[in-house]
């Protein structure tokens, strides 16, 4: 019978052998594991050229809807304070404002844009029914030195013309 403690490896002293063992456990946590398929499909072809069936295509999808055709009647924003420039068209608001800075049209939309030291207002303008002159449904303002929001009531206020 031995006495003296040898490693059971020859070649491993054993005080390497346990960080080596958990080294190799932490590693193998990394190993990835194939997910299951979904019912209906098979594994792919092996790469040793043996035959398999192959995984079904993915059935047609549908095509989005077509966009809505026809008129939509736009929100109107309601907020006291604002009937000077709410329902208005650009004639009116260009009298209430002067000149605006910005003119943007796009489709049946109108965006006007007036500024001034204090503030920028941006006044949306859409049609109420088909075919009509837009008018002013909404209203945004913000600050004309940083863009933060501010109060658009007291931002048309000081914008009109005196």
């Amino acid at each position: 019978m031995r006495t003296d403690p040898s490693p059971a490896l020859p070649w491993a002293p054993r005080r390497t052998l346990a960080p080596a063992i958990m080294l190799l456990s932490l590693l193998s946590a990394c190993a990835s594991i194939p997910e299951g398929r979904p019912p209906g499909t098979t594994q792919p072809p092996s790469s040793s050229g043996g035959q398999s069936p192959t995984v079904p295509p993915p059935p047609p999808r549908q095509p989005p809807p077509p966009p809505t055709a026809g008129f939509r009647t736009p929100q109107v924003l309601n907020l006291p304070g604002l009937e000077q420039v709410i329902g208005r068209n650009t004639a009116d608001l260009t009298r209430l404002f002067g000149n605006p800075r910005l003119d943007v049209r796009e489709e049946d939309m109108r965006k006007l844009q007036f500024s001034g030291d204090a503030c920028v207002l941006d006044v949306f303008l859409y049609p109420m029914r088909p075919n009509a002159e837009p008018t002013a449904t909404y209203v945004e303002a913000r600050r004309a030195s940083d863009g933060q929001d501010v109060d658009r009531v007291a931002c048309a206020n000081a914008l009109r013309r005196r």
